[in-house]
C-alpha cells in the first residue's frame, strides 16, 4: 500500500443451492487464498452464503439460522487478518428480512449494509422475500454485538489516508439514483458491490460500462463481484463476470460462465487527486452517515497492475486509429478557425524533414483543405545551414512537392556568419550562441515571409519540448500559432505514421516513413561523415521516458518517488533503474527552469487531458524552484 497502492478482489466461489455449509467452506477458501496474494479488500456476491437463487426458500428458518452458524465460521477464519470482506447473506432485524452485504475482519462484524433497491420485474421478485433497506443506520444485535445496519455506512481505515468504503448491492447500481452517488459524496474511494446478476444476451456489455461509468462520474474505485456457476438454473443462468474499475479505467475482469477471482491494484492517491483538482466535485459530506473505523496494516506491494509506458499511445491498434484521426481533426480545426479569423489566406512554416515540421504541415494542408484554399498558398520554407544533412534536405523539398505546397529555400549560412561577425562571436566554437543564432535567423525569416506573404506563421515545436524547455527563446519557441503545442513526442510519430498508412499516396508514405526513421534533432552542428551528429535524445534523453514523466506529474500530482516506483515497473527490460533515476532529474530541473518558455508560448490547441499552456491548464510560476522534489529522488 506503498504510494496509495493497495490490492483488491472480486471472487465468485462455487455454490448449491440452499446449503450455507458447502458456500462457506467455498468462500473460506478464497479469503484464504486473498490473504496468500496480500488482497487488502474482496468482495463476494449478493446472497452466496445461501445462494441466491434460494426463492420461498428464503423464508424457512433453518436456512436463515444455518447461514449465521456459517457465519461464525467465516468470522473465526478471519481472525488475526486484516482482510476486508464483503459477503452477500440473507439478514432478519425486528422481524423483517433484508438482503445484504455483511462487512468481515479481523473475527467481527463491521456493519451490515441492507440492499435499497429490490428489482421485482421480469424474472426477479425480490419483494416477495425482502425489505427494502433503510438509509439511516440502525443498530441490529448478534452474539452480544451491536452492530450498525444501514446503507448509509462509511468503512474508514484508520491507517491507510483516503481509503473510505461504502456498499451497495446488485440491483442499486442499476437505478437512476443510486446508493454510490450518496456514497461518494459522503467520502467513499471505493465502492463495493455485491451482485447476483443473470445472464441475457448483451448483457455483459452493458454491465461492463455501467461499472467502469460509475466509476468514472464518481471518481472511485468500484469492485464488483457477481454471481455465477452453481446458482439454480431453473429459469435463468449466472455467468460470473467480476470488475473491478478505478476512475472509468478497467482494471480487471473475470471471464463470463466460470467461476473466477480476479484481482486488481488500485491506485487511491489517483483517485484523491482527481477529486481534489476537479473544483465541481463537492466536499464530503456526511451527514446521516456512520463512519466505521477499522485497523489495516501497510505493506509494499510488488504491482500486479499494468503501468502504462506510453500513456499519450493507446496500445489498442483500432483506438489508436480512431484517437490519432481525433488529433489530426482537432489540430486543423484550431488552425482553421485562426485562419478565418485573421483573415489570412497564406501560412508560413519552417520544413526542416524532422517529424514536428512534418506533422505541421500535414495539419496545415488539412485544414487549408477544409477552408477550400489552394495548398499552394502554404509557403514551405527550408532554411540549410552549417548541421543540414541531405537527407533531411530531401525530404524537406519531396514532402513539400507530394503535399503540393509552395516550396522556398533561404541559405542561412551567410546570414548567420555575418551575424557572427556583428556580435564577435568565433563561428568555430559550436556553443549555444552558434545553435542559438541559426535558429533565431530561421525565425525571423519564417516572420518576414509571413508579413510579405500577408499569411501566418504555423509553429512546429511539440509539447514535450516545451515540457523541457527545449527551444531557443524567440526561435522556434515562437510562432502565431503551435499546432503542435499540446502533441507530446511519442504521439507527434504515431500520428505521422497513422498518416502514412492511410494517405493513400506510394511516394507521400515513403518519405514519411523515412521521416520517421530519422533520429530527431535541431541539426544545428555540423554533420559528422554526412550524418546526423546532434541527437537530441542523446542530450535531454529519452522522449518516451520524458512523457512518461510528464504525463504522471501532470495529470496526477504524483510525488517523484512514486513516478521512479511506476517507470520502473513501466520500463522494466528497456531501462536501467539508474538511467530512469538519472533522466526523471533532468526532467525536474528543466521543467522548472524554463517555465519562462512556457508563460510566452504562442496559442495552440488542447489535444489530451494534458497541455502546458499557460492560459489553460498550468499556471505555474517561472521562479518556482525544483529542490523539494530534487530532495526526494535524492533520498531514493
Amino acid at each position: 500500500m506503498k504510494h496509495g497502492y493497495i490490492r483488491v478482489a472480486a471472487a465468485t466461489p462455487d455454490v448449491k443451492v440452499a446449503d450455507p455449509e458447502f458456500n462457506r467452506e467455498k468462500i473460506c477458501e478464497l479469503i484464504k487464498e486473498a490473504i496468500r496474494n496480500h488482497v487488502k479488500i474482496i468482495v463476494f456476491p449478493e446472497l452466496c452464503l445461501t445462494s441466491y437463487t434460494c426463492g420461498d426458500l428464503f423464508g424457512q428458518d433453518a436456512l436463515l439460522h444455518k447461514a449465521k452458524k456459517e457465519l461464525k465460521e467465516i468470522l473465526k477464519a478471519t481472525k488475526g487478518h486484516d482482510i476486508l470482506v464483503f459477503l452477500g447473506m440473507p439478514w432478519e432485524n425486528l422481524g423483517k428480512l433484508y438482503n445484504t452485504a455483511v462487512a468481515v475482519q479481523d473475527g467481527r462484524i463491521l456493519g451490515i449494509v441492507p440492499k435499497k433497491n429490490l428489482p421485482n420485474y421480469s424474472e426477479f421478485y425480490e419483494l416477495r422475500y425482502f425489505e427494502s433497506g433503510n438509509e439511516i443506520p440502525v443498530f441490529t444485535k448478534w452474539e452480544g454485538q451491536d452492530i450498525p445496519m444501514g446503507t448509509n455506512l462509511i468503512f474508514a481505515c484508520e491507517d491507510i489516508p483516503g481509503l473510505m468504503i461504502a456498499a451497495e448491492v446488485c440491483e442499486d447500481a442499476w437505478v437512476p439514483n443510486p446508493p454510490s452517488i450518496r456514497h461518494a459524496l459522503a467520502g467513499a474511494t471505493v465502492i463495493v458491490n455485491c451482485s447476483a446478476s443473470d445472464e441475457t444476451t448483451g448483457k455483459d456489455i452493458y454491465r461492463r460500462s455501467l461499472i467502469t461509468g460509475h466509476s468514472a462520474c464518481l471518481v472511485c474505485g468500484y469492485i464488483y463481484s457477481n454471481a455465477g456457476e452453481g446458482e439454480s438454473t431453473q429459469d435463468l443462468v449466472f455467468g460470473g463476470q467480476n470488475l473491478i474499475a478505478e476512475n472509468g479505467t478497467l482494471l480487471a475482469e473475470s471471464k463470463r460462465f466460470g467461476n473466477e477471482t480476479v484481482y486488481g491494484d488500485m491506485d487511491l492517491e489517483r483517485i484523491n487527486h482527481e477529486r481534489r483538482r476537479m473544483t465541481t466535485f463537492p466536499p464530503a459530506d456526511r451527514s446521516n452517515y456512520t463512519v466505521i473505523p477499522f485497523p489495516m496494516k501497510k505493506e509494499e506491494l510488488h504491482l500486479k497492475r499494468h503501468i502504462d509506458p506510453r500513456p499519450f499511445v493507446p496500445d489498442n491498434e483500432a483506438e489508436r486509429s480512431r484517437r490519432c484521426e481525433e488529433i489530426i481533426a482537432i489540430q486543423a480545426m484550431g488552425l482553421k478557425k485562426r485562419l478565418s479569423h485573421t483573415g489570412c489566406r497564406s501560412a508560413v512554416i519552417g520544413i526542416s524533414g524532422g517529424l514536428d515540421s512534418t506533422l505541421a504541415l500535414l495539419i496545415t494542408a488539412r485544414a487549408f483543405d477544409m477552408l477550400e484554399i489552394p495548398r499552394n498558398q502554404i509557403h514551405s520554407v527550408t532554411m540549410p545551414c552549417f548541421g543540414t544533412t541531405d537527407r533531411t534536405y530531401q525530404n524537406a523539398c519531396q514532402l513539400t512537392k507530394e503535399l503540393g505546397t509552395e516550396l522556398t529555400e533561404v541559405n542561412i549560412k551567410e546570414a548567420v556568419t555575418i551575424h557572427f561577425r556583428d556580435i564577435g562571436h568565433d563561428p568555430d566554437v559550436h556553443d549555444v550562441t552558434y545553435e542559438n543564432s541559426q535558429a533565431r535567423e530561421r525565425t525571423q525569416i519564417l516572420m518576414d515571409l509571413a508579413n510579405r506573404f500577408n499569411g501566418l506563421v504555423v509553429g512546429t515545436g511539440d509539447m514535450s519540448e516545451l515540457a523541457l524547455g527545449w527551444a531557443t527563446y524567440n526561435g522556434d519557441h515562437m510562432s502565431m500559432y503551435g499546432v503542435n503545442a499540446s502533441v507530446p513526442k511519442t504521439l507527434v510519430r504515431h500520428l505521422v505514421r497513422y498518416y502514412a498508412d492511410t494517405c493513400e499516396e506510394e511516394t507521400l508514405k515513403e518519405v514519411l516513413l523515412d521521416v520517421l526513421d530519422t533520429p530527431v534533432s535541431p541539426e544545428l552542428l555540423p554533420p559528422k561523415d554526412g550524418e546526423i551528429a546532434q541527437k537530441t535524445e542523446d542530450l535531454v534523453g529519452p522522449y518516451e521516458l520524458h512523457d512518461f514523466f510528464l504525463y504522471q506529474i501532470l495529470r496526477f500530482g504524483y510525488h517523484p518517488e512514486k513516478i521512479y516506483r511506476m517507470a520502473v515497473y513501466a520500463f522494466r527490460g528497456q531501462y536501467e533503474d539508474e538511467i530512469i533515476l538519472k533522466w526523471l532529474k533532468v526532467f525536474y530541473k528543466r521543467f522548472f527552469s524554463q517555465q519562462f518558455k512556457r508563460s510566452c508560448m504562442p496559442d495552440g490547441p488542447k489535444v489530451g487531458s494534458v497541455a502546458v499552456s499557460p492560459r489553460g491548464d498550468l499556471r505555474m510560476p517561472s521562479d518556482a524552484v525544483s529542490r523539494l522534489w530534487l530532495e526526494e529522488l535524492d533520498h531514493l
